[in-house]
């Protein structure tokens, strides 16, 4: 009989009962998905399947909703008591309506996730949950917050919680800065980053606390909250609060983040069960938790592997390009004669690299967007030749390839070779402009973009004394009050590069 079925299920997880009993008073009160069965009691896809197996004649289905028999509710009736009462913070989110609508049109218009970066939404509930939990448990007001990654727009619903807050997002994703700088009309300050190669200067031990939802993988987990400890201005008050989950079949994963963690010197002051909940993530219940992380120490992280997400190129497990696409490569990158071929390596942009090389081949294979952009501001060769994969946003189009041609064009001729042996790769030739072929508004423009890591205030004034021969002074006159200034080119996001390079132009014009 199905009661007998469910109840032997519900007595083998003994403890941990209440919230599959939470999914049997579901079934029992209306029509829910899958996806609803297992993100609101934050229960694993596959417990939740179990459960519906067992239930066997006494379930119905309408399209892809479930729920028991109405007739057969009462026959439950013994086993639904004791249901997990949900969480208490959740009332705060229900008093909030207003904060509620604007968040979720917000995620409405959000840049699609991309599964190469692990991005799950969290729902809209959840950014504002975090956003209230943040202002009841710390003195927000004057204080510095910074998100390590922000496809959840915590960002937003802090700001909307708490104006008087300083919020700054450091993401790899382009479209996200721009969409954040956007929707927040500039009260949210937004950096790039990829996280392997390092932090903007401007973020180093500046934040009071530090907000991340990683990959949720043992080197995803490590890489970011150890920088988000590097963020932090004391480590004796400052605060990590982390969002990581697993599933309760597969508590061994857990168990290796929180070794990672422990590495660090971070010590658990908190681990709030299921505060997150998610569009997806089914096999671990479509739910997180919090983690509130007090660090013990400032540990130095070393540069990050590529393999860091659960997805894609970047994944853990991936494993990269075919040696005929890379013999492509090098063949497209050609040193003189004297010199051994170059060797494909991994970008990096903490510090400058090929600097002052005849030629240069990088494997971005794995790049999810901005790693070709960054690599062409972060080298200096006559001649680089970079690996992408076809769908690339900036090859796999005429607007994607100009659009990335607008922003080096003083500084390199670009080439889009589709053509690769294993036909799954382009190889994007880079070959430098000569200097004598631009006017005085290139030139300034070449000379900041050859020097993208130094800040940008002092790079931009020195290109206007070189390409103009003024003094550092009239130079200095010439700059608008530009809110970059401190920043370097190579730390701002995609759109605000582009709105720069004509105002750098504009200031070498007589």
């Amino acid at each position: 009989m199905a009661t007998e079925l469910v109840r032997a299920l519900l007595d083998a997880r003994g403890v941990h009962s209440r919230k599959l009993r939470r999914v049997l008073t579901l079934l029992g009160d209306d029509w829910h998905t899958l996806a609803d069965l297992v993100r609101v009691p934050a229960v694993p896809r596959r417990t939740v399947q179990e459960l519906l197996k067992a239930l066997d004649v006494d379930l119905e289905t309408s399209g892809d909703r479930f729920r028991i028999a109405p007739s057969r509710v009462a026959q439950y009736a013994d086993l639904m008591a004791g249901a997990d009462p949900g969480d208490p913070v959740d009332a705060l989110v229900s008093r909030n309506t207003a904060h509620l609508r604007s968040l979720l049109a917000d995620i409405a218009d959000v840049p699609p996730p991309l599964s190469a970066l692990d991005h799950v939404q969290a729902t809209a509930e959840t950014a504002l949950k975090r956003a209230l939990w943040l202002d009841a448990q710390y003195d927000l007001a004057g204080r510095s917050l910074v998100c390590l990654g922000d496809h959840d727009l915590t960002s937003l619903a802090v700001t909307a919680v708490n104006p008087d807050v300083e919020v700054t997002v450091v993401d790899v994703d382009d479209r996200l800065l721009e969409y954040v700088e956007a929707r927040s009309d500039g009260r949210v300050r937004t950096l790039h980053a990829d996280f392997r190669f390092g932090l903007p200067p401007a973020v180093v031990e500046s934040a009071d606390l530090v907000f991340s939802d990683p990959p949720y993988t043992p080197e995803g987990m490590a890489l970011f909250a150890g920088r988000a400890v590097e963020c932090l201005a004391d480590p004796g008050s400052g605060r990590v609060l982390l969002a990581y989950g697993f599933s309760d079949r597969t508590p061994v994963l857990g168990l290796k983040v929180q070794q990672e963690l422990q590495k660090l010197g971070l010590v658990f002051e908190a681990i709030l069960p299921a505060f997150h909940r998610f569009d997806g993530a089914q096999a671990i219940g479509s739910a997180a938790d919090l983690y509130v992380c007090r660090p013990t120490a400032r540990r130095s992280v070393s540069p990050g592997k590529v393999g860091i997400y659960t997805h894609g190129p970047q994944s853990v497990e991936a494993s990269g390009p075919s040696a005929e696409a890379l013999a492509a490569l090098v063949d497209l990158a050609p040193r003189p004669e004297s010199s051994p071929p170059p060797r494909p390596r991994q970008p990096g942009w903490a510090e400058p690299v090929g600097k002052g090389a005849a030629s240069l081949a990088v494997d971005l294979t794995a790049d999810p967007g901005p790693w070709l952009l960054r690599t062409l501001l972060a080298c200096s060769p006559g001649r680089m030749a970079a690996l992408v994969a076809n769908n690339h946003p900036n090859v796999s189009s005429a607007a994607g390839q100009a659009e990335l041609t607008s922003l080096v064009d003083t500084r390199f001729a670009l080439r889009f070779l589709r053509s690769t042996p294993d036909g799954k790769h382009c190889v994007v030739v880079a070959d430098q402009v000569l200097a004598g072929t631009l006017d005085a508004g290139g030139l300034a423009v070449r000379e900041v973009l050859m020097r993208a890591h130094g800040k940008l205030g002092n790079v931009w004034r020195e290109a206007l004394t070189t390409v103009l021969r003024i003094t550092k002074r009239e130079a200095r006159d010439r700059i608008a009050d530009h809110p970059d200034l401190e920043h370097r080119l190579i730390d701002l996001p995609r759109h605000r590069i582009a709105a720069l390079l004509p105002l750098i132009r504009a200031s070498a014009a007589d």
